[in-house]
């Protein structure tokens, strides 16, 4: 697609403006010459990207699109012209967090105050990393600390903080016949119309497992955007089950008259850690990791692991999560999941909301 930086510009402007005169003037052109840019750019792509409405220029279908692109493209850069600015002037106090499947984030409000008090001069960011990965984004400078559990075989190059574990539980409305049992097995699931994110859709390639015992055969799985309220009125509604960490659930349960039943005699967990790059921490981010980990951390001894002389992380928890990998990557590798519509092999990618221990009595 033939398009470049101006002519983003010129769609965004245009777009806000609602004409090419008030775009104009926000981009410092002539009005004549941001029409003739405009007249080429659709010629280009062989379509018109607005309609006029009055005397508004709305974008069309067309225009929304490439709009949608634009505005990434040109905030990407915004932002990182900002931090190269940064950089420049010795200015690079910053964090960049990002959470691994977490759609709710009630715990963040009193870390982020609790570090302001001790760093108010620093800015923290929330990032989005691809294919919900924190591992390669910490370790491509992309993210400076990661509130991660699923396994990664490259979490031996990481410095982990083991905090605490949660369970992943079955949530249906309080009169469900689950309702009252203690455990769930495989088999509670054949049949069973599922409601899930949308990461959980088996035609994705590569899909993501599903957050369900090995063998489970369900009748329907209904896939929705990554909006707990919205898949917890689903669940509410009627209109199928769901599986959600514990800590996400439990909110929803009294407000809408859910309950949470666990899956396997044993509880489903999965471990979460804090990941940062080895080696020494500027001050900011110590101290940023600090409000974390006291305010996630399970009682127990201080368990950080510290750098091998290879470079690797060793101790307890960086042991763990090899552990954890390696026995996650057996169990995609060896499990089997059909629905009556479709078969499947579950691959080798472990899913950000799946299980990392075994636990052979969900099969009962």
């Amino acid at each position: 697609m033939d398009v470049d930086l101006r002519d983003l510009e010129l769609l965004d402007a245009t777009a806000e403006a609602g004409s090419l005169t008030a775009a104009a003037e926000r981009l410092d052109v002539s009005q004549p010459a941001l029409s003739q840019r405009l007249t080429r750019l659709e010629a280009r792509l062989g379509m018109p990207l607005f309609d006029r409405k009055g005397r508004r220029l709305v974008p069309n279908a067309a225009g929304r699109r490439l709009l949608v692109a634009a505005r990434h493209v040109l905030g990407e850069l915004a932002s990182a012209s900002r931090d190269l600015r940064e950089l420049r002037d010795g200015r690079d106090r910053r964090v960049r967090f990002t959470a691994q499947c977490s759609t709710t984030f009630p715990w963040l409000p009193p870390v982020l105050r609790a570090f302001r008090e001790r760093e108010p001069d620093i800015d923290v960011r929330i990032e989005t990393v691809p294919d919900d990965a924190p591992i390669p984004a910490l370790l491509a400078d992309l993210v400076d600390v990661a509130l991660v559990t699923k396994p990664d075989l490259q979490m031996d190059r990481v410095s982990l903080t083991r905090l605490f574990e949660d369970e992943m539980v079955a949530v249906v409305p309080a009169g469900h016949p689950w309702a009252s049992r203690a455990h769930l097995t495989a088999r509670d699931f054949d049949g069973a119309d599922l409601v899930l994110y949308d990461f959980y859709d088996q035609k994705r390639i590569p899909s993501m497992p599903l957050p369900i015992p090995a063998g489970a055969r369900p009748a329907r799985i209904t896939t929705m955007p990554v909006v707990t309220d919205l898949v917890v009125e689903m669940v509410a509604g009627g209109q199928g089950v769901t599986v959600l960490p514990n800590w996400v659930a439990a909110p929803y349960a009294a407000s809408h008259d859910l309950a949470l039943v666990r899956i396997g005699a044993r509880p489903l967990t999965r471990t979460w850690f804090c990941a940062t790059r080895t080696g020494p921490r500027p001050p900011h981010l110590e101290a940023f990791v600090e409000e974390l980990t006291s305010r996630l951390k399970a009682p127990g001894p201080r368990n950080r692991t510290r750098p091998a002389p290879d470079g690797s992380a060793d101790g307890s928890a960086g042991a763990f999560a090899r552990d954890a990998a390696r026995r996650a990557l057996v169990w995609t590798l060896s499990a089997e999941c059909r629905v009556p519509s479709a078969e499947w092999r579950l691959g080798a990618r472990v899913g950000p909301c799946d299980r990392v221990e075994e636990h052979a009595d969900v099969a009962e």
